[in-house]
């Protein structure tokens, strides 16, 4: 007897051009998708049925998805296959393989028929600081000097050559700070420019509020998973220095 396809488990793949890696992040947390790279495309797979339809992955430019049947990859309602898979990659976790980078994104199309332009704007009201966006390379060697009361009360996470300290109070280190909004990161001095877009950003892209929205002033965004931060101390400083590539 022929076996059934609608019984049969869909497995996607995709594919997105090298150049648009850094657009991944916003789906870096899908600790379920694997990644490899082959020349100039970088190809992923392991994506469930909701993620496949998922407004995070309608909005990653150049980004072509496919149902793999028989060792062929087609393209959405196709019935001729797109090309053959590919072998021979070598898959790593999203989450292993991408570094956090910023800016990612920027989020002015949400669906076909329902465009929001996202823009800041400066604000008059003032808030207070909760998080700091600073070099590791002008910030390392006062760092390890501090006491522990004073670093105990912060969270961090790196982003390329920066360190992003969450919490209160926070250091009196140069850099870029943010205040926080419905899990939104501002930076400081700035709003929406409709106030009403703080929930809306939300209920699309971080209704489990899981995440970070780290904002750039042009209206570009970082999504970062809260799990990705740790305690902040001069150990856990001094660990993350020895395997960066900024030392």
């Amino acid at each position: 007897m022929a076996e059934d396809s609608s019984n049969r488990l869909k497995e996607f793949w995709a594919e997105i051009p090298r150049v648009d890696e850094d657009f991944l992040g916003s789906i870096r947390d899908w600790k379920n998708v694997q990644i490899a790279s082959d020349d100039d495309v970088i190809w992923l797979k392991g994506f469930t049925d909701e993620q496949a339809v998922s407004s995070e992955i309608q909005q990653l430019p150049n980004f072509l998805l496919y149902e793999l049947r028989d060792g062929l990859l087609f393209r959405k309602d196709a019935l001729v296959p797109s090309k053959k898979v590919r072998t021979a990659l070598l898959w790593t976790p999203i989450d292993k393989a991408l570094r956090l980078t910023f800016p990612i994104s920027n989020n002015n199309l949400f669906g076909i028929d329902e465009k929001v332009e996202v823009q800041l704007k400066p604000s008059e009201d003032e808030q207070p600081e909760f998080a700091l966006l600073s070099s590791i390379a002008e910030i390392k060697e006062t760092i390890i000097t501090l006491p522990k009361f004073k670093l105990e009360k912060l969270n961090w996470v790196v982003i390329n050559d920066k360190a992003l300290f969450t919490g209160n109070p926070l250091l009196s280190f140069p850099g870029k700070t943010y205040w926080t909004k419905d899990n939104h990161l501002l930076p400081t001095g700035f709003d929406f420019e409709f106030k009403n877009l703080s929930s809306l950003l939300q209920s699309k892209f971080n209704s489990t509020q899981e995440k970070w929205l780290l904002w750039n002033e042009d209206g570009s965004v970082l999504h970062i998973n809260k799990r990705d931060f740790r305690k902040l101390s001069v150990s856990s400083f001094r660990l993350t220095e020895k395997s960066q590539e900024w030392m």
